[in-house]
Order: C-alpha cells, then sequence, then structure tokens
C-alpha cells in the first residue's frame, strides 16, 4: 500500500498517533513533553511532516527515512554514495599539492610561526593558537627542523628540504572532510539524499575552498569547525525537539557542539561569529520552552543548566586550554616580548632579573621604565637635539643599558653644592611630594625642561626635555620634578608603596615644579638623529597612563646587604591569558592600513575580486571561488528573502501560506541558514580592519546549504529521477567551472588567450601577462626552481612577477638595524630572540688616531609593546615579498658561484674593462673637446 509524501500533504492524517512529536529544525524545540496530549492544529501540522512515510525508504532521491525512524542516520547506500564523493574529493583536494613549491602568501607568516612553536620563542599573533599549533605539529611529523624563516613569498622550499607538503597535507585532509560534513549536515536537516549529493559535491568542486585548504593558511581549520559545530547542533537539535532530552545520544551532540564551538573560536576569532549562530538557536529552544506549559519550572531549569554547561563552559575551557598548551610551548624569549607587560616577560627563559632593593632614597641608582607604552627606560647619551634647545636628547630605550641609570638628588635646598657624597650620607626615604632631580649617572647631565617646544610634538601643551647641566653646575629649578606616587600599586598589593617610593611597586608621575607638566612619553618616534628611540616631553595636559613610571632597579651605598628586595610579581596563567588576549584585540583592531588585494564585505557575495597569492614561471596561484557555485547561492539569499517578504505581505491580506506544513517546514531550515549565513557576514561591515575575500569562506558554507535547500523545496514536487537530473546538470555547470579557472588554484599552465576568456568580470585582477601563449610553451621551457632563478636573460621566456606580502597577521618582528660606524646610541628597532646584557653605550675616548671602534649591536628582546609596533621600521630592514631570486644563489658561507663570463650573482664591485676606442672614434672625441672649449 503506497504511502503518501507528508511534504505534499493537504491535511492531516486522518488517525494521528497519541505521541505526538514537534517538528525538528535547528533553531526550533518544543523540548520534553508529555507523550499522550491534546495536540493543537499547529502540533498537528507539524507533525504530519515529521513523522513521514511509515514505510520503506523511497526510491533515489526522493525524502528519505531510516529504518529507526530517527532523520540523520544513513544505510549501506548512502555510505555507498558517500564514499564514492569522498574519493573524488580526494582527487581533487590532493592533485599536485606539492606545487607552488615555494612560499605562497599567508605562508610567510603561518609557516614562520611553526618555526617559533619548533624553537619554543614567544611570538604575538592576532589569533588564537589552535590552528598554528597544529601546523605545527604537521611541521614536527614531517620532520622539520625549524632553520627554514618562510620570510618572503617565492622562497624555495626544496633546497632546504623543508616538509611543505606535509604541512599542507593537514588543511588539505580538513578540506576533505569538509565534503562528508556537508553531505551529513544535509542528510540531518531531513532533506532528500538527492540534494545531499549535490551539496557534498558543489563543496567538493569550489575554486576557493579548494585553494585555501591546499596551503598552509588557517581557514581551512575554521570551515571545518563550523561545519563540525553546524552538524553536531542539527543532530542535538532534531534529538531535542523529537522528546528525546537528557538521552545519551542528546548528551552526546550537545557535549560535541560545544568542543567544535571551543575549537572553532580557537582557530580565529572569527568563530565568535558560530558561537552566536548557535547562541541565537539556544535563545530559541529556551523561549519555546518557556511558552510550553507542559514543561515544569524545574524541567527547564535543567534545560538551561546543560545548556549553559556544555555551551559556555566547555568552549570556553577548550580555548582556555589552547591558550595554556600555547604558553607551555613558548616558554622562551622571542620577538613577541615587546607586546607584553614587563611581568609577562619575566615569565620567559632569558628575560630574568635578580631581586632589587625595594625602599628608594635619595641618592639611590635607579633605573625608570614606562608604563603604559611599554616602549622602555628613561634613557639620555651624548647626542644633542638638532633643533630646539640643541642640549643633550632624553629618550625611551626599549633595552637594558648603563645610559639608562639616573640618581635621584634631593632638591629642596635651593642652594646647596653642586654635589653631595651620597654614597656615604644616610638614607632618606622618597615620599610622595618629595621635590627631587635625576642625575644622568654617565654624562652628569641633570633631567630638565623648559619653554621650548619638543623636536617632534610642536605644540604648545608640550616643552621640550633635555639633559643639561656641566661640572661644577648646581642646576636651575627647570631641574626639579616633583614625585606624585599613585594610589594604585603594582603586582602585590602594598599599603606604604602608595605613600613611600618603592621599586616594582610604586607608579608614580614627575611633575616640573615650574611649569606644571609632567614627564610623558608616547608611541612617538625619533627621526635618525634620535636613533629612531621613542620621544620624551613634558606634558601640560597628559594622559593619566602615559605621564606614569616605575623603578625597576635601586641601588644605594647605604643599604644593607640583607634589606627588603622585590623582583616582578609572577604573573598567573589567567593574568597571562587576560592580557595575551587584550593585546590580540587592540592589535587586530589596529590592522587598518589598506593592501593591493583587500575587498569590502559588499563585494564578496558577488564575488568581485580575489586575492593574487603567487606569481612565479609563467603560473599563478590567485583565491577565486567557482562562479556558477558562488552566484547561485548568493541568488539562493536574494530568493529566499523576497519570498518570505512576499509571504509576510500575504499574510497580512489573510493568507496562511505558512501554516502549510511543507512550506513550514522549509521555511524553518532556510531561516536557520539565512540566520547563520548572516551572522558569518554581516559583522564585517562593523569592521575597519584589512578584510579579504576569504574572510567569507564560513558564510559561502550556509550559502550553498541554503541554494541546496531551495533545490530540495524546487524539486520536491517532481519525479526522483528527474530530480537526480536536474542536481546532474546542476554539478556539470559545477565542474565545467572549477575545471575552467583550476590552474589558478592548482598553479598550473594556462594560456593568455583562456586567461582574457576567463575574465567574466573586469574587477578580477589576475595577471594573464604572465602567461604564456600556448600551452606548449611550458614543456619547452624549462622549469627554473621558485627559490634559484639563475642565467634569467630577456630572450629565455622567463618572467617572475613580484607579489606583495600578505599583511593580515601583525607584523611584529623587527629587523636589528646594521650598527652605526659612528660611535653612538644604537636603538635597535626590534626585538632579538635571546637577552643578554648590552655592553654600555657610553662614549669611551680612545687612544692615539685609533678609528673609532662600532660597538656591537644589542641583540636583547625589547621591553615594552612600542618597541613591537608595526609602525617601527627599519631602514636596514627587509621590506618584506618576493625578491626576485637575485640574492637567494648566495651560500650561507658567503661563497658566490660564478659561470665563466659572467659576473656572479649578488656581487656588488664587478670590474668592467675600459672600452677602446678606434682612430674614427678618437677624432670624433677631440672636435668634441675643442668645441667644448671654444
Amino acid at each position: 500500500m503506497s504511502q503518501s509524501n507528508p511534504l505534499t500533504r493537504r491535511t492531516p492524517l486522518s488517525n494521528p498517533s497519541p505521541i505526538s512529536v514537534p517538528t525538528s529544525h535547528p533553531i526550533h524545540a518544543q523540548g520534553q513533553i508529555p507523550k499522550i496530549y491534546d495536540e493543537s492544529g499547529a502540533d498537528k501540522k507539524l507533525r504530519t511532516h515529521s513523522e513521514g512515510p511509515t514505510g520503506p525508504s523511497q526510491a533515489f532521491g526522493g525524502k528519505r527515512k531510516s529504518a529507526s525512524g530517527s532523520a540523520g542516520k544513513l544505510g549501506k547506500r548512502e555510505y555507498g554514495i558517500l564514499g564514492f564523493i569522498v574519493v573524488i574529493g580526494w582527487w581533487v583536494r590532493m592533485y599536485r599539492l606539492g606545487r607552488p613549491d615555494s612560499v605562497v602568501f599567508d605562508e610567510v607568516h603561518f609557516g614562520g610561526f611553526a618555526t617559533k612553536y619548533l624553537k619554543r620563542r614567544f611570538f604575538m599573533d592576532v589569533h588564537p593558537p589552535l590552528a598554528k599549533m597544529l601546523i605545527t605539529l604537521s611541521a614536527w611529523v614531517g620532520g622539520f627542523d625549524g632553520n627554514f624563516d618562510f620570510k618572503d613569498i617565492g622562497k624555495d622550499y626544496i633546497e632546504p628540504g623543508v616538509p611543505y607538503i606535509t604541512m599542507r597535507f593537514f588543511p588539505a585532509v580538513l578540506g576533505l572532510a569538509l565534503i562528508p560534513l556537508t553531505f551529513l549536515t544535509i542528510i540531518s536537516l531531513r532533506l532528500s539524499l538527492a540534494t545531499a549529493i549535490l551539496g557534498s559535491l558543489l563543496v567538493a568542486f569550489e575554486n576557493a575552498l579548494i585553494t585555501q585548504s591546499r596551503l598552509i593558511l588557517l581557514d581551512s581549520f575554521l570551515v571545518f569547525f563550523t561545519a563540525l559545530t553546524t552538524l553536531f547542533w542539527v543532530r542535538f537539535s532534531n534529538h531535542d525537539s523529537e522528546g528525546r532530552a537528557f538521552t545519551p545520544t542528546w548528551w552526546f551532540n550537545l557535549t560535541l557542539t560545544g568542543l567544535s564551538l571551543g575549537a572553532v573560536v580557537s582557530c580565529k576569532w572569527v568563530g565568535l561569529f558560530t558561537i552566536a549562530m548557535v547562541g541565537v538557536g539556544t535563545i530559541r529552544q529556551l523561549w519555546l520552552l518557556l511558552g510550553n506549559l507542559k514543561v515544569t519550572p524545574r524541567q527547564w531549569i535543567k534545560h538551561f543548566s546543560a545548556r549553559a554547561l556544555c555551551l559556555i563552559i566547555v568552549p570556553l575551557t577548550f580555548y582556555m586550554l589552547m591558550f595554556r598548551i600555547h604558553f607551555w610551548i613558548l616558554n622562551e624569549s622571542g620577538d613577541g616580548d615587546g607586546f607584553m607587560s614587563s611581568e609577562f616577560q619575566h615569565t620567559l627563559q632569558g628575560h630574568g632579573m635578580e631581586d632589587t632593593f625595594a625602599d628608594v632614597s635619595l641618592g639611590s641608582k635607579v633605573s625608570i621604565r614606562h608604563v603604559n607604552t611599554q616602549g622602555g627606560y628613561l634613557h639620555s647619551h651624548n647626542h644633542a637635539y638638532p633643533g630646539g634647545s640643541k642640549q643633550q636628547q632624553i629618550t625611551l630605550y626599549p633595552h637594558r643599558d648603563d645610559n639608562n641609570v639616573w640618581r635621584i638628588v634631593n632638591a629642596s635646598s635651593t642652594d646647596g653644592p653642586a654635589s653631595y657624597p651620597w654614597d656615604d650620607l644616610p638614607t632618606e626615604w622618597v615620599l610622595t611630594g618629595t621635590k627631587i632631580r635625576l642625575e644622568h649617572v654617565i654624562t652628569e647631565k641633570r633631567l630638565h625642561s623648559h619653554d621650548v617646544r619638543p623636536p617632534v610634538s610642536e605644540v604648545d601643551f608640550q616643552n621640550e626635555v633635555s639633559g643639561y647641566g656641566f661640572p661644577g653646575f648646581a642646576g636651575d629649578a627647570n631641574d626639579d620634578f616633583v614625585v606624585e606616587i599613585a594610589h594604585r600599586t603594582r603586582g602585590k598589593r602594598d599599603r606604604s608603596a602608595r605613600h613611600r617610593l618603592k621599586s616594582l611597586r610604586s607608579q608614580f608621575r614627575l611633575r616640573h615644579a615650574l611649569t606644571g607638566c609632567y614627564l610623558f612619553s608616547h608611541k612617538v618616534k625619533l627621526p635618525d638623529w634620535g636613533f629612531e628611540q621613542q620621544e620624551v616631553t613634558c606634558n601640560k595636559n597628559p594622559t593619566w597612563d602615559n605621564s606614569l613610571w616605575f623603578i625597576e632597579t635601586n641601588e644605594h651605598a647605604q643599604l644593607p646587604f640583607d634589606a627588603d628586595k622585590v623582583n616582578y610579581q609572577r604573573p598567573s596563567f589567567f593574568d597571562k591569558f587576560t592580557e595575551l588576549n587584550a593585546v590580540m584585540w587592540r592589535t587586530n583592531a589596529g590592522l587598518t592600513d589598506r593592501h593591493a588585494y583587500d575587498s569590502r564585505p559588499q563585494s564578496w557575495p558577488v564575488l568581485r575580486r580575489g586575492i593574487n597569492f603567487w606569481v612565479q614561471n609563467h603560473r599563478q596561484v590567485y583565491l577565486i571561488g567557482n562562479p556558477v557555485i558562488w552566484w547561485s547561492s548568493t541568488l539562493a539569499i536574494v530568493a529566499y528573502l523576497g519570498v518570505r517578504a512576499l509571504m509576510v505581505l500575504r499574510a497580512k491580506r489573510g493568507f496562511r501560506d505558512l501554516h502549510q506544513p511543507k512550506i513550514a517546514f522549509y521555511d524553518e531550515v532556510c531561516s536557520y541558514l539565512v540566520v547563520s549565513w548572516a551572522l558569518h557576514y554581516l559583522p564585517f561591515f562593523l569592521m575597519q580592519r584589512q578584510l579579504f575575500l576569504h574572510h567569507y569562506l564560513p558564510a559561502l558554507f550556509f550559502a550553498i546549504l541554503l541554494f541546496c535547500t531551495v533545490f530540495d523545496y524546487l524539486t520536491s514536487t517532481i519525479r526522483p529521477r528527474t530530480r537526480i537530473q536536474v542536481a546532474a546538470v546542476i554539478v556539470i555547470l559545477a565542474i565545467w567551472s572549477w575545471n575552467h579557472w583550476s590552474p589558478l588554484a592548482y598553479a598550473g599552465p594556462w594560456t593568455k588567450g583562456k586567461c582574457e576568456k576567463g575574465k567574466w568580470l573586469k574587477t578580477w585582477d589576475f595577471s594573464c601577462n604572465d602567461f604564456h601563449e600556448d600551452l606548449g610553451m611550458y614543456k619547452a621551457v624549462p622549469a627554473v626552481s621558485s627559490g634559484k632563478i639563475e642565467n634569467i636573460t630577456p630572450d629565455s621566456g622567463v618572467t617572475t612577477t613580484l607579489v606583495e606580502e600578505a599583511p593580515e597577521p601583525i607584523q611584529n618582528v623587527f629587523e636589528a638595524a646594521e650598527p652605526p660606524v659612528e660611535e653612538k646610541t644604537i636603538a635597535p628597532v626590534g626585538p632579538q630572540n635571546e637577552v643578554q646584557m648590552q655592553e654600555s653605550t657610553i662614549e669611551v675616548p680612545l687612544d692615539g688616531d685609533a678609528f673609532p671602534v662600532a660597538k656591537a649591536e644589542d641583540t636583547r628582546a625589547p621591553v615594552g609593546n612600542d618597541a613591537g609596533a608595526p609602525a617601527v621600521t627599519d631602514a636596514e630592514a627587509d621590506e618584506g615579498g618576493w625578491h626576485g631570486g637575485a640574492d637567494e644563489d648566495m651560500k650561507h658561507d658567503d661563497q658566490v658561484r660564478t659561470e665563466e663570463g659572467k659576473a656572479p650573482i649578488g656581487v656588488g664591485n664587478v670590474e668592467i674593462p675600459e672600452m677602446e676606442l678606434d682612430n674614427e672614434q678618437e677624432k670624433l672625441v677631440d672636435e668634441l673637446l675643442k668645441n667644448d672649449e671654444e
């Protein structure tokens, strides 16, 4: 006896079952309800769909139902079909995974992070650590030793022996896993098997997803965990709506949803949008349960508690656990130290400091650090400002140095001598309100301010701060500063540190006694004459944080050896966790510079432009989506929103479209997918930071699912065989589109003619001139290794195109500058990986006429945020990007390969024989010279 299809049924079943099961969809649930009750018309309408046919599974392509009566379970036929699709996806994802064999786009950053993980040196990045640690795991499995720096796009992988294929294999596997996840999600949404096949094949042949999953990038991890969260959430919602709450399967899917949420947000903060998606569904479920009079308050509290535990506590715990592992691995000082506080830095190996005396007294020799910018120490050196007062420079220097040492002098006695024997005088504590002078121990200048504008911040409310004085000069009133100790202390709460100046505990301001301005520093760098150190001024209207200072080291000859000593308080894991996330947030918001291939969200759904990842040897990797899939999914979104708006208007006129079971079911599924798409897409409009096309990929996943749902609805009334045929046509179009633009995904051979024909939009800016005229030329021209480009001549047919380095993660590694020839304070522009004490920057007189010897460069890690700020650049530092291979042939032992008759690559001085002239040419030259003389 044939069964009627519930999706086309216009009337309720004649004999409803006494067990009523509400509808099941991802954002609608009625919770646990009694088995027998008087069902309403709406319940009956929804039940007729959820129950489905009671007979055996329908024909291929129709609505499917497992023997158990629960959607989402697969039989042998479904597993066989899924296995075949996965095999196709394997070939599509893994095809020529080793091409290109050089660094591509953001592999510069994420491959470089793997190097730092393996060397255990701390770095700072704007993304959470999970995906980066998985990439590092793949590198470790492949035997990577961490000695390749991934510095430039186009840098060769082959010669250094980098296991880049293994490192790309992990993201590729997760990209492959997205295919069965799509299949299972569509089945769990109670759509047809034909629709599940269509959706999984569309994901398999989507060019942008393929390109991202074949490289050492984070988006493959992000999209995978987004899809995994969606699958578990849909399955949980199905069990919950079917009245199977608090069963083992219900708990299993709810817990895995929470773990997946923790994983997705641990890869990228875009995962917060997935948390919002599940949050919206949870709120609606709890709201519907609250309105169900059959659900007792105690049952509702159990539902709320279970969701709070699994969807809040579990993801947060997982997220924090990833940072715990992150800190455990990165336990050594590295180039990210400068972003973190002093307390954080001193938890890293190589950044330790001996205990220092706690109490500060008059005559103490101290080093003073700035609080807010973490730019470093109050510093002076024997170099003058080029303008203004032309007195000695006062700066903020990011390294420990003897030029950071100041002596605190009593300024209360105006007629005192030029100096006191401070080492012989008894100690006198520095209290809040004490008037002091700061004497620079090395140069014997005093910290000084006057009504002269600073060299950079030339505004009326800021005064220059300089070093002033000479031997025998007792100083003047412009040297006087008043100590104002802040109420808030550093580290442990020490009540006495609020009134008496203490090392590493008291925070204080220095107010200029005459003008009332405060000693101040901010993220402004001095020019080359100031060695790019941080500017120090005296600000009449400063921000509170930028005028705060503290004392790091303190010594006095009169202090006994057993006097109280202090050190940086070691922060807890929670302190480090919150600090690093705050720094990540601020840094991420600061990535506002434009990039050649960035794009705004409004251009993503229409695929207005892509991203040029890599260009070399007449091949390209260009991120662009499959236009057939991309535009179809966007059209499905527009179509649903338009039809839904029409239904709302019709409802105002008395039509009851949404009361039809079939329309109600598809509306629930479509609304869930549209809300998910919107939550993963619309928030980007609020961001001012750099954005790229790949930020749309999680939203694209939901757009594809929506397109499949629309397809399922439109073909629900036709024969299963015809439905399969329609799906096949769509898949063929998608495969043709994938194949047409596949050279851009696989760095394959292409011709200029085909490339030009492939530019369907004028805004697609992949370079067709970099391809050969004919495919046969790819066989004629020998392949040139991406890392070695030798003997390139204009006639060789080999071209290289510079691709800009991808800037998405903050570039927080600064190359140390070459030490200047003249003897002066060297300001390294970036942190190095090990902390070692620098030889002093003090000028040392030389005997005789010997030439001055340049001091060794300070290779210690910096001490503050500003030392790692991206705005600070070194003229000698590498600008990023691929360098054309001109300097890549040079061996590490400085030996240069040469060929007979050719100048060696990389040699600056090449002797060229003087050109000889024949007799006729000599006569012409003589005549020209005579004419010039006349």
